[in-house]
This record gives structure tokens, C-alpha cells and sequence, in this order.
């Protein structure tokens, strides 16, 4: 029989969703939740799925089939053909991927399972995002209406926002109840109870639970996590020997915070307060961020030991707060520390110099604070000036700036603060567009500083503004020390470039130029900067690259081996997708960690769950992680099913269909988006811009008003439709305003209109390459940059995938089934 229904499905598994969709049609039902409706056709997911599984389809290949069966359009790059790159095909089986007849039996326990709950997708996400009364009752009702692995996977979805929630005693309820439903997630729901059941106080019930965890569950993600949760619970039950053979048991996780945590509070508990306060200690300094830090402090105050911990113990704690941007902390930190009568004077007042500057970052330190400092001969004392020079650069007071850079320049011309008030000064100065002044803070830092974290960003700076400047010997010059001395640094991209210009323009040398864009496009293939030399090579026509030993070292970025390859059948990777369905997304990277050998395919394996279900945001974040290289990679040396994921083009009919009638470049609108919300359509930003295209609600009501919609409210914006119709509307005009050049238009849209006027006035430029270049602000300048990068990568995907797919047509009579999940051979319906 499955013989049968392999061979019969497999080779025309592209028109299983027709088949399916006539013959479950209209096996629909609706919900409501927080003024939303969602459409479940629950016969065709649930006969199509297993269809497609009999057919020999893996769940990552046969959900997105259902999902354009349905319906519902999945992200374009799932609808595409993949392109045969030299490597296996993504999720394809391999043979080197084979599984114990256990584990294979277990796999297709969890696929039952993920079949059975598939439906349930959309309101456990739902449900797990903003836990509403009516998301919760659309879970419940759910659980009534289905029994075995659809009813656990619901009760387990309740569980799990009830915990979110704490509300511990409905949580335990019905993760109870979820395991007497169904045990495809039974460690889930074991260990989740128990937790709730712990944290409600029921530690008699939490122990039941986590006695023999191990032995029923040893290959779950929270094996590691049980001694010392059983450990909590047992001393809680006033059991601390058997807290103690908890934990002994459990050895093999003892680098971990909560272990050495649940360690010190049963020494505590067995009266050797002197080990717990060497263990809290232990805890709080080696892992200060750690969620388990704050308990053992907490422990150690109520002990009475804080004090116990030496100035260099809690000067380590507050430099870590400090490093980790918790200013607050820190400054308490610092104070307490500067309050000591034990410590010596030079001590105490390094405790107040490093509170001081806590202060500053809290623009709580006034000028009256600062000066109270000790004038000291040391380091204390250059950062004292230094914090006095930020202050006066606040208030705007260049007398008193400069008179501080000299001080730290006299007294202590190698402290590394005289570094930074260098830096911050030359900043200050840019911003004046004092341009001279800027060129010399830059230039001092980085002759004087050269291994300094700030001297090849100053170095760049000296060059360039010698450049806007038309000081083109001096900042040739700069331009060639950057490239040499610097070849690691970013701005070194940039100096590549204009060195070239210079070599064309002023030093009328072609053969350098040409060598330098050459260089630029080899190394930084997809930069903005790799672009423009690109262009700047047509108007050189045939000059031949001049051989310069300088440019050796820079070399395309080794690329690693990229797995396409992965076993779709792994437990634990089958157990990932199911989670999805039951709302436990966030534990979706440690399931597939658990994976043997999953280290050399863990990103491509998660960000493909997350764009199959249409989290697209997530998975480009998973591979944005994993590949920090593409953006200097060729389009060739990485495998398609990363490019789609990495360059998604989800909503593709609205976005083409819109950027017509604006007249845009779609591939231009889906960078935008990219760049400003990374797709995620409900993204509200600090600055209380909505959705994809990141339209600020008075934007949204005006350009809605134009398109004759009336009045919207702002959640309105979060539809993805209206959003990207309303914010290519508002980009066009943009466009127009700025005489339809993209670089004005781009900065205007992050930056307002005012600005770039502001900018535009401080020119002339000499091409829009200097306008870009010139942008202050370095948000501004990356985003400009990265949104015409981008423009490029996805038109040279979309290029090269329409390349492969022709010579796949030339090379093969019958198409085969996508093995990429979502993929098709036939050309996707945008």
C-alpha cells in the first residue's frame, strides 16, 4: 500500500493541492479573536498533510503545498524553484542522515502527532502573543472539539500561556490535562507542570512529576534543567538531602547558573551558610546577568554577606552592568563602593570617578558633580576631565571643550580618554561642520592612537572630510595609509572606492582606478560601494587594472560549507515543527541543538520552520546570525534556499502590483521593507512607526485620505495590504520631492525631509556616491546604503534563479518534487 501510494503521488505531488481542494471543499470553519478571522479549512490541511506524508513528503515540504491549496499564499521564495546549486538539495534524505528503528518509530509517532494539530497553528501563535480572553477561548474550544494529539497540543498551548501569564494553577490544569490526551510532547507537558506546579507552591504534585523525568524522557532539551528544579521543589517539600542527591544525581549539568544556584540554597538550607554565601558569590560574578545573579544577591543581602564580597568582587560586578549598558546598576554599584571607609583614598575615588560617569550615560551628572571629582595625576583623573569635556560639549560650550582636550593633552597625552575626547570632539566638530577642526581631533587620534577602538573610524573621517574639503593630495594620502593599515575595518570599504575616484578624477590614472573598483567588486561583491564601481568601470571602458601589491590581502570572504542537506526525519527536528503548531516557538532552537551533528545545519533547519509558517522576519534573523558573510559573497557561492530566506519577498502580488502604480522598482520596495521591519507586519518601532513599511499614523491618515479611505486608525496600519499601499504612495512622493533620486528620497525617509534639505545645502557634491558619503548621521548613511545594496541582491537572485531554472528545463523532460520546502518546478503565480 505505501508502495502504491508513493509511486502514484510522488511524481505529481505539484497538483496534490487541486485534488485535495476539490475534494474537501468547503470543510471550513471561522473564528474570531481580537477583531480578527481566521479561515480553517480543516479537511483539506488535515487529508492533505497526510497525503503528502504518504507521498513521501517531509513537513517542511508539505506544509507550504497546503498552504497555497488552502489559500493562503505562502512566502514567494517557498513557491520558487530551487535551483541545483553542486550540493544536495535542502531538506533532500540522505543517506548519511539514517535513524534507529526507535527513533524512526518516534519521528513518526511526532509527524501523527504534527498531522493531527496542524489546524491549531494560527490561534496557539495567536494565543501565545497576546494570551486575550478570546484567544484563550478559541484554544478551549479547540481542545473540546478534538481528542488525542489535537487536543494535547491544545491543552499544551493553554498550559504554556497560563505559565506566560502566572496564573500557575490553570497552567498545571491543563498541561495535566495535556498529557492524559496524548504523550508526543509528554516532556513538555511534564516539565512545564512541574514548573507551574512549583512556582504555585504545590511542590508535592511538582515532584510527582519530576520523579524519573530522565528515565521516561532521556532525550529531552530539559534533562539538564531537572536536578535543579527538583532540587528547588524538594526543598521546598523541607528535603534538603534529598535536594543534595538531586542535584548529585545530575552532575553533568553543573556548569550551568541554575544548577549552582539550587547548590547554594540547599547548603543554606543545611546550615553552611559560609559555602552558600562562596556560592552565591560564585554565581552573582560569574554569570552578573544572569536572571539567577539577581536571586543570589538577593540571597546574600538577606544573609547579611553582601558585605562580604571584596572591592575588586563588586568593582567586577559593576563593570559588568556597566559593559552591558545597565548604567543603574552600575552606578549603585560604584557608589556603595565609594562609600566604603576601608578603602584606600585613590580607591574610593576611582569608584566615584566610574559612578560619575554612570551618571553621565543617565544624563543625571551635573557640572557641580563632576568638578567635586579629585584632581588626580591618574587615570581617575583623565576620565574626570574627559566627563567635564562631555558635559561642556552638551551644553554647547566650545571654550571649555577645547580647554579640556589640552588639559588631558598636557597631563595625560597616552590615557585612553584623551582617545575619547578626541573622538567625541571631532564628532562634535563634524556636526558644526567645522570641517578643519573635525580633520584635526580625527587625525591626532588616530597618529596617536592607532590600535585604539575608535582610530580607523577616525582615520576614515580625517580622509574624507579632507576630501569634501578639496584637500585631494592629503586625503589621497589618508586614503592609502586606511587601506593598508586598516584592511579589517568597514571604512576601509569605503576607502577603496574613493581612492579609485581620486585616481580617475584628479591623478588621471585609469589603470589605478580600475584596479581599485576591480579589487572593491571581488572582496565586497553585493557592497554599496561594489555598485558604484561597477558603473565607474563602464565609463573607464577597457582600461587595463594596474598590478598594486597594497590590494593583495583583499580577497572574497571565505564561504564556508554550506549544509542543503539535513535529516527531516529527526525526532527532534519533527518535535520542532509540531511545537510550532502548540504555540512553543521559542523553543524551537533548542529542540533542533538537540539534534546529533546539528551544529553544521541548525540555521538553515530553523529558519526554514519559521518561513514555512510565515514567520519570515524570524527566519531571515536565523540566517542573518549564521551568515554575516552574504553581503560579500557571490549570488553562486551560496545556495538559493539561504538567498530566499535571507531576501524574502512575501506579499509579492501587492508589492509588484502597488510599485506599478507607483511607478517603482518593486525589487526597491522590498528592500525598503527589509531594511525597516525585516517583514514583520505587526513592527511598531520606538518611534511609534507601524508595520511593514514603518508608516508613523499621521503619514498613514493623510496618504490614506489621498487614496480615498478616509479615516484609518493606526492598528489599521498594521495590515500588511494597506500598509505597503499606503507606504508606496508616501514613497513616491518622497521620490518626487527629491526629483526622483533614491539616495535623497531613502535618507528622507529615515531621517525627514528637513534634513536631507539641511544636508543637500551643505553641499555641492559631485554625484550622489559624496551626497551618501556625507550623511552625518550613521544610521542614516547604513540604511541609504544597505537599501540600494539590497535593491541589487534581489534582482541578481531573482536573475540568477531564472538562469538555473531555464537550463534545468533545457537538461530534463519531467519535473521532480521540491525537495526545498515550498519549492515547485513550475514558475510561481506572484
Amino acid at each position: 500500500m505505501w508502495f502504491i501510494l508513493r509511486n502514484q503521488i510522488s511524481p505529481h505531488a505539484q497538483l496534490l493541492p487541486a485534488a485535495v481542494n476539490s475534494s474537501v471543499k468547503g470543510a471550513s470553519m471561522r473564528y474570531a479573536s481580537q477583531g480578527r478571522c481566521f479561515l480553517l479549512r480543516r479537511g483539506i490541511r488535515f487529508w492533505g498533510l497526510t497525503l503528502a506524508l504518504l507521498a513521501g513528503l517531509t513537513i517542511g515540504e508539505a506544509a507550504p503545498i497546503i498552504l497555497r491549496a488552502e489559500g493562503t499564499t505562502p512566502p514567494r521564495h517557498h513557491a520558487k524553484a530551487r535551483a541545483k546549486t553542486g550540493t544536495r538539495k535542502s531538506g533532500s534524505k540522505s543517506t548519511s542522515h539514517k535513524l534507529s528503528p526507535a527513533k524512526a518509530a518516534k519521528a513518526a509517532r511526532l509527524k501523527q502527532a504534527f498531522v493531527a494539530s496542524t489546524e491549531l497553528r494560527p490561534m496557539a501563535q495567536q494565543l501565545s502573543a497576546i494570551r486575550t480572553a478570546a484567544a484563550y477561548a478559541g484554544v478551549l474550544a479547540y481542545a473540546h472539539q478534538h481528542q488525542g494529539d489535537a487536543a494535547a497540543s491544545a491543552y499544551l498551548a493553554l498550559g504554556h500561556a497560563y505559565l506566560l501569564d502566572n496564573r500557575f494553577k490553570e497552567a498545571a490544569a491543563n498541561l495535566r490535562l495535556a498529557r492524559a490526551a496524548g504523550d508526543a510532547l509528554a516532556d513538555y507537558d511534564e516539565f512545564l507542570a512541574a514548573k507551574a506546579e512549583h512556582d504555585g507552591g504545590n511542590d508535592g504534585a511538582a515532584e510527582q512529576l519530576l520523579k524519573g523525568f530522565i528515565v521516561r524522557n532521556p532525550d529531552s532539551i530539559f534533562v539538564n534543567q531537572v536536578p535543579e528544579m527538583e532540587a528547588q521543589v524538594l526543598l521546598g517539600m523541607n528535603d534538603a538531602a534529598g535536594a543534595r542527591r538531586a542535584l548529585s544525581a545530575g552532575a553533568a549539568a553543573s556548569n550551568r547558573s541554575g544548577y549552582q544556584l539550587a547548590l547554594a540554597e540547599v547548603d543554606q538550607a543545611q546550615g553552611q551558610a559560609a559555602e552558600a554565601a562562596r556560592v552565591y558569590k560564585h554565581v552573582l560574578l560569574t554569570w552578573p546577568l544572569n536572571f539567577e545573579a539577581q536571586t543570589a544577591r538577593s540571597r546574600l543581602t538577606a544573609m547579611g554577606m553582601e558585605s562580604s564580597m571584596t572591592p575588586a568582587e563588586v568593582r567586577s560586578l559593576a563593570d559588568a552592568y556597566y559593559n552591558a549598558g545597565r548604567y543603574s546598576e552600575a552606578s549603585e554599584q560604584y557608589h556603595a563602593l565609594a562609600r566604603q571607609s576601608g578603602a584606600d583614598p585613590a580607591q574610593r575615588n576611582g569608584f566615584a570617578v566610574a559612578a560619575a560617569a554612570c551618571d553621565l550615560k543617565l544624563k543625571r551628572l551635573t557640572r557641580e558633580q563632576a568638578e567635586a571629582l579629585a584632581q588626580t595625576n591618574d587615570e581617575n583623573g583623565a576620565r574626570r576631565l574627559y566627563l567635564l569635556m562631555e558635559l561642556a560639549r552638551s551644553r554647547d560650550d566650545q571654550t571649555a571643550q577645547t580647554a579640556y582636550v589640552d588639559m588631558l593633552r598636557v597631563s595625560f597625552p597616552k590615557s585612553q580618554w584623551f582617545a575619547e575626547a578626541l573622538y567625541s570632539s571631532g564628532n562634535m566638530y563634524l556636526l558644526r561642520r567645522d570641517y578643519p577642526h573635525a580633520v584635526g581631533y580625527y587625525t591626532e587620534l588616530a597618529e596617536h592612537f592607532p590600535q585604539n577602538t575608535n582610530a580607523a573610524a577616525a582615520h576614515w573621517r580625517a580622509g574624507w572630510w579632507s576630501y569634501r574639503q578639496g584637500l585631494y593630495p592629503q586625503a589621497a594620502k589618508i586614503f592609502e595609509e586606511q587601506i593598508r593599515q586598516y584592511p579589517g575595518a568597514k571604512e576601509t570599504v569605503s576607502a577603496l572606492y574613493w581612492r579609485a575616484r581620486l585616481y580617475e578624477q584628479q591623478d588621471h590614472e585609469p589603470s589605478m582606478a580600475a584596479a581599485h573598483y576591480r579589487t572593491l567588486i571581488s572582496a565586497y561583491s553585493h557592497y554599496f560601494y561594489a555598485q558604484k564601481a561597477r558603473e565607474r568601470l563602464v565609463a573607464l571602458g577597457d582600461a587595463q587594472p594596474a598590478t598594486v601589491p597594497n590590494l593583495d590581502q583583499y580577497v572574497p570572504a571565505v564561504i564556508p560549507k554550506l549544509e542543503v542537506s539535513f535529516p527531516e526525519q529527526d525526532p527532534h527536528l519533527v518535535k520542532a515543527h509540531l511545537l510550532v503548531n502548540a504555540g512553543l516557538g521559542e523553543y524551537v532552537p533548542q529542540e533542533i541543538a538537540a539534534a546529533p551533528e546539528s551544529s553544521s545545519w541548525s540555521g538553515i533547519a530553523e529558519a526554514q520552520i519559521y518561513a514555512t509558517y510565515g514567520d519570515t522576519f524570524r527566519a531571515m534573523r536565523v540566517l542573518k546570525r549564521s551568515l554575516p558573510y552574504a553581503a560579500s559573497a557571490s549570488i553562486q557561492s551560496i545556495p538559493l534556499a539561504y538567498w530566499r530566506i535571507l531576501f524574502p519577498e512575501p506579499y509579492w502580488d501587492t508589492i509588484r502590483g502597488e510599485s506599478a502604480k507607483n511607478g517603482l522598482d518593486p525589487y526597491l520596495v522590498a528592500s525598503l521593507i527589509r531594511q525597516e521591519s525585516e517583514f514583520n507586519p505587526t513592527a511598531i518601532s520606538h518611534a511609534n512607526a507601524y508595520g511593514l513599511m514603518q508608516m508613523l499614523p499621521s503619514v498613514g491618515r493623510q496618504m490614506a485620505r489621498e487614496e480615498g479611505l478616509g479615516s484609518i486608525e493606526p492598528r489599521q496600519l498594521l495590515d500588511p495590504l494597506l500598509n505597503i499601499r499606503l507606504g508606496t504612495r508616501y514613497l513616491r512622493q518622497t521620490l518626487d520631492k527629491f526629483g526622483g533620486v533614491p539616495e535623497y528620497a531613502l535618507a528622507a525617509y529615515n531621517a525627514g525631509d528637513n534634513r536631507v534639505t539641511d544636508w543637500q545645502a551643505a553641499g555641492p557634491y559631485h554625484g550622489t556616491d559624496e551626497f551618501v558619503e556625507s550623511i552625518p548621521f550613521t544610521e542614516t548613511r547604513e540604511y541609504v546604503q544597505a537599501i540600494l545594496r539590497n535593491q541589487d541582491i534581489y534582482r541578481g537572485i531573482d536573475q540568477y534563479a531564472a538562469t538555473v531554472q531555464s537550463t534545468q528545463r533545457a537538461t530534463t523532460d519531467s519535473p521532480s518534487v521540491p525537495s526545498v520546502p515550498g519549492a515547485s518546478p513550475q514558475k510561481a503565480t506572484r
